[in-house]
């Protein structure tokens, strides 16, 4: 027989000619992408005090607690006595601040006399969190009072306007704004990490993570978009522990303060205008020698963790413009009401409605299965526009039960239907047997093991999933040599 790989992917959705991704929005927090990271690079990360009182302020408490207790002793300490920390009903913490540690290479097992099994600190991380904790060291960063008084300067209530001003005009870039304007290079950036869709010949469209990206909240869209930034930091030319360094740095900023852009790199010098298009930093013109850390930048690192969009219940009052926590009255007759004068949240219910009316304080638009499937073949969910609906709907929506009619979440889940036609998971093609007791002999190995997806008895063809097909492959060939 003979087996072939299929190139059909989880969760699609068959559209015409075209069959697109459904993605779950996902994002690992600051410890578990710096756990992916190389151990080269984490050791010449805790090369700079502010990382490592990044990474320790994020550390669980217990895990800060045996990392306290081993900062000033030069000697490994015996695994059994730092088991002993905590009482055996707490075994599961500690055996989850060792996994932590050590994932993060903060401490290492060492042997002692005798043969037992110790733990001690990375040197190069206790030295400098010594430092960050002790004061001493170099300055982590140039303050611009060398430079003299800013004639310019900025109070921190215009630097917070500035920062949302920048991060709205990408997320109105998103939703299609024409007043919006961004980069090349950010629209590129949108669009290798997901969140926008381009096609030859095409403005770049959202897409379903996009929409995702939109209901999380500020911090998280922050945190999302700086790690896609960081996976393509290497291939831009830049040295990604230069420049995860000096985030760290900026998020032990004072806000209001600016500081010098003397003696950076032109690797540091051309992230720091990127950092600008994001908001996260305020400089006059892009060859001045000082700049302000934004309120963006400096709760940056706190490490946000995304989930699934549809699971998410932030509050959209702390998403940028968008400072009507509910604002959204739906009627049973398809119309919408969007009390609100955020130009955001206009384009984000105009992402899957038809806008009829706008007044000074509300707009009208009306649901439709044109604008639902429209919205559908870009990506969005069914899902994902009730939960929107819902998250954000009027305190008056919110005294009923259900909060949206049911007769708009079912068609609207109806009409999506109406576009899916098939779905296709991925696989291995196992056919052309020569035999139908071969073909059950592999087809019975396939169901012992829970990797069987589909048969055809009477062609003799069956798929197993990938994750199966080494171990059914291994089985067919030592049945071959047994026969």
């Amino acid at each position: 027989f003979q087996f072939l790989l299929l190139l059909i992917y989880f969760c699609t959705r068959f559209d015409g000619d075209k069959m697109k991704l459904r993605v779950q929005l996902q994002c690992k927090n600051l410890h578990e992408y710096l756990r992916e990271l190389s151990p080269e690079i984490l050791d010449r990360l805790y090369n700079h005090p502010a990382t490592c009182l990044a990474v320790y302020r994020e550390l669980p408490s217990l895990a800060k607690n045996y990392v306290m207790r081993m900062l000033f002793l030069d000697q490994p300490l015996p695994q059994a006595a730092v088991a002993l920390w905590v009482k055996k009903d707490s075994q599961k913490d500690h055996d989850e601040c060792v996994s932590v540690l050590a994932g993060l290479r903060l401490w290492h097992s060492q042997q002692l006399q005798g043969g037992l099994q110790g733990y001690i600190l990375n040197p190069v991380f206790k030295d400098n969190l010594r430092i960050a904790l002790l004061g001493g060291g170099r300055a982590w960063a140039d303050e611009g009072s060398t430079l003299g008084p800013d004639r310019h300067a900025r109070d921190i209530e215009s630097l917070d306007r500035y920062a949302m001003e920048r991060w709205e005009v990408i997320l109105h870039f998103m939703v299609g704004s024409p007043s919006a304007a961004v980069s090349q290079d950010l629209a590129q950036l949108l669009v290798q990490a997901g969140l926008m869709k381009s096609e030859a010949g095409e403005a770049p469209y959202i897409t379903s993570a996009g929409f995702q990206f939109l209901l999380l909240d500020t911090a998280s869209q922050l945190w999302y978009f700086t790690l896609q930034y960081l996976k393509t930091a290497q291939s831009r030319g830049m040295d990604l522990v230069e420049i995860l360094s000096f985030l760290f740095q900026l998020s032990f900023s004072t806000l209001g303060r600016d500081y010098s852009v003397e003696g950076m790199s032109e690797s540091l010098l051309t992230f720091l205008q990127h950092l600008r298009e994001f908001g996260l930093v305020f400089q006059r013109k892009r060859k001045s020698r000082r700049y302000y850390p934004t309120r963006l930048a400096i709760t940056l690192a706190a490490g946000v963790t995304i989930t699934s969009a549809s699971s998410s219940s932030t509050s959209m009052a702390s998403t940028p413009g968008t400072g009507d926590a509910g604002f959204i009255v739906v009627e049973t007759n398809y119309r919408i009401y969007a009390y609100t004068n955020s130009e955001l949240q206009i384009a984000l219910v105009a992402l899957f409605s038809e806008m009829l009316y706008r007044f000074p304080n509300v707009v009208v638009a009306q649901i439709t299965r044109e604008s639902v499937q429209q919205a559908i073949a870009n990506g969005i969910t069914a899902q994902q526009i009730i939960h929107f609906l819902r998250t954000r709907a009027h305190p008056i929506m919110l005294k009923q039960t259900p909060v949206l009619p049911p007769t708009i979440t079912d068609q609207i889940r109806l009409w999506e239907l109406e576009r899916d036609r098939l779905q296709f998971t991925e696989g291995v093609l196992y056919n052309q047997f020569l035999s139908q007791a071969d073909f059950e002999v592999l087809r019975d190995r396939a169901q012992g093991l829970d990797c069987l997806v589909w048969q055809d008895v009477v062609h003799r063809v069956m798929v197993v999933t990938p994750q199966g097909h080494s171990e059914v492959k291994r089985f067919w060939k030592r049945q071959k040599s047994h026969t």
